[in-house]
């Protein structure tokens, strides 16, 4: 294969996009891979499809390998399955929804289970046809609320789902732990470090779900892991909680004065100065902070709830709603407050949250919901509000003085905090998920009603697992991971081309070396792209060879009067000067090295 810079559908850009936050949006623009065609919406150029292509061909053949046959779906689908399975409502506005011009309600498609499901009901009725893997390639569309980072977050993307349809939970057991380590495998291939996370399932339902993320600071997900081996995104991560406490000797909660103090800093400080006590100082961590939230459902409906949690800490909105999924949490309004004038900020206490409010025989309800850190047990003393402007209660006793209508994870996690499963302090760092693995069971299967019969020739509902890649987000990591501030560095075997031969002067004896060097080389079966432009000074194609990141560059220039040509790497490794005569073997060699790795 011979690619021509004379004659490639590319343009480079030697300024950075103006919308452009992370190095991969930057340089995929700038080499031109790829061209912003709307907020979170691209057009693929030809380089930009080469790399494409190799990725998704790994994706396939191990695919293959663990037993998935591939399929392709329509991304514009009909309404009726995803109202079925209480997805229309649930995805809220983050689906694309439209109408045909009979009034038909369609949506394009941001993930198929129903449509794999609804496959499988259509053409298989029997144990016998089980277990089954298919998957597909295929274009994916939500409609994000702040589309950044290029391809990393966008409102079209390219995407790999694969689904598992097995009788029993053995099944799908065996099913998931294949898909797992073919995904192992994809990653491997492709040279993307990464690692694997405990996870949260949120609108796609199920019991077990694990994302791999690629470590970089750039990420959107926060992740955990301690040198124990334990590894989760911090949504999945469950609070430790304290033992109960016994409060038998606990003094009787009482109010003081506490003026001028709407923030945790100038309670403590106060608490201090006025009302010592005699062990040591009181903290931060010994205030109940009490924090008004909405859940905004994708119906519309709005509730208000009250999180209370120590005051050291603060409320992580992703946690909380990986708790509350599909509501949406936001921080609540003035609206909010008007309507509920019991809730006094910077001084509100449980006294008149969830089941602490006393209600009047016959009387409705009305009170907010209270949901409580973890670590806010039994016995446990805190300084909280007391409901009143300028007034906070102290030693009020968890279990003795207020309860809560239950729990939730909510908190922000910390460096430091206990490993749930014991094995340590927890690190946080920072990733870009590239994929995640879901065990379904019979949710979908139950909604759609995927039924086979038994070897007794009874229905048994069929189990599911979902495993997805994010095929162009799979990209966009590569190219944060193999950069440098010139340009790509694609590793061989995902490079739009494996040689960069560059005709650097104007000797026409320059461009026949070169000619012949690039042709012998597709010749071979090596992939080429030849920087042929006659007009192009050797500044502006070494710019460019820089920018592209093929792996290898080849020079005919200055030493072809010598009778050499110099062969060197993209990045690290040593230049070499190789006779004219011998450079195709040279190069084919170093490109079977490259490949081989």
């Amino acid at each position: 294969m011979l690619l021509r810079l004379s004659t490639l559908f590319v343009r480079t850009l030697r300024e950075d996009p103006v919308d452009a936050e992370v190095a991969s949006h930057r340089l995929l623009v700038r080499a031109g891979y790829i061209r912003r065609a709307a907020p979170g919406i691209y057009t693929w150029l030809p380089l930009g499809l080469r790399v494409l292509a190799k990725v998704e061909q790994v994706v396939r053949e191990e695919m293959a390998a663990a037993g998935a046959q591939e399929v392709h779906f329509p991304a514009l689908l009909p309404k009726e399955p995803y109202e079925s399975t209480g997805r229309w409502s649930e995805y809220g506005p983050n689906i694309f929804r439209l109408k045909d011009r009979k009034g038909g309600d369609y949506l394009l498609a941001p993930t198929h289970e129903e449509m794999f499901t609804l496959l499988v009901k259509d053409l298989y009725s029997s144990y016998k046809d089980l277990p089954l893997q298919l998957f597909q390639i295929q274009t994916k569309y939500r409609d994000e609320a702040r589309p950044r980072a290029g391809l990393i977050r966008g409102r079209e993307f390219v995407m790999k789902d694969a689904y598992s349809f097995d009788v029993d939970d053995a099944g799908l057991d065996a099913s998931y732990a294949a898909q797992r380590a073919a995904y192992q495998r994809i990653f491997d291939r492709l040279g993307l470090e990464y690692v694997v996370v405990a996870a949260t399932s949120g609108a796609m339902g199920g019991s077990r779900s694990e994302e791999f993320l690629t470590p970089t600071p750039i990420g959107e997900d926060t992740f955990v892991r301690s040198a124990g081996g334990y590894a989760a995104n911090v949504e999945a991560v469950t609070t430790v909680a304290p033992a109960a406490v016994d409060w038998s000797d606990a003094p009787s909660a009482h109010v003081e004065d506490t003026p001028d103090t709407p923030t945790i800093d100038t309670l403590v400080a106060l608490a201090n100065a006025k009302f010592a006590r005699p062990d040591r100082e009181w903290t931060a961590a010994d205030t109940l902070k009490n924090v008004v939230l909405a859940l905004v459902q994708p119906t519309g409906e709005r509730e208000l709830v009250v999180v209370g949690l120590p005051g050291d800490r603060e409320v992580d909105l992703k946690r909380l709603e990986a708790s509350v999924a599909p509501a949406e949490v936001e921080p609540a309004g003035d609206a909010d407050f008007a309507a509920h004038p019991e809730l006094v900020r910077g001084y509100l206490g449980p006294g008149v949250l969830g089941p602490n409010v006393e209600v009047a025989e016959g009387a409705e309800r009305t009170a907010v919901r209270y949901l409580l850190d973890p670590r806010v047990v039994a016995g446990t003393r805190w300084i909280t509000g007391a409901n009143q402007p300028g007034r906070h209660v102290f030693d009020l006793v968890a279990g003795r003085d207020f309860t809560a209508d239950g729990t939730v994870e909510a908190a922000e996690v910390r460096a430091g905090d206990p490993a749930p499963d014991g094995s340590g302090p927890l690190e946080l760092a920072r990733g870009i998920e590239i994929g995640h693995i879901f065990q379904l069971g019979r949710k979908y299967a139950q909604a759609l009603g995927l039924t086979v019969l038994d070897q007794n020739g009874k229905a048994q509902v069929v189990t599911m697992g979902s495993y997805g890649i994010g095929v162009t987000r799979v990209l966009a990591a590569l190219a944060e991971a193999n950069h440098d501030e010139r340009g790509l560095a694609w590793p061989a075997h995902v490079a739009p081309a494996h040689v960069h031969v560059v005709a650097a002067g104007k000797d026409p004896a320059v461009f026949e070396a070169a000619e012949s060097i690039a042709t012998t080389l597709a010749g071979r079966g090596v992939e080429v792209l030849y920087d042929d432009r006659p007009k192009a000074t050797p500044g502006v194609k070494f710019a460019d060879a820089e920018l592209f990141g093929v792996p290898l560059v080849v020079v005919v220039g200055r030493g072809l009067a010598d009778g050499v040509v110099e062969v060197r790497p993209r990045v690290g490794g040593t230049a070499e000067q190789v006779p004219l005569a011998e450079a195709p073997d040279r190069v084919a060699e170093l490109v079977d090295d490259l490949l081989a790795d």
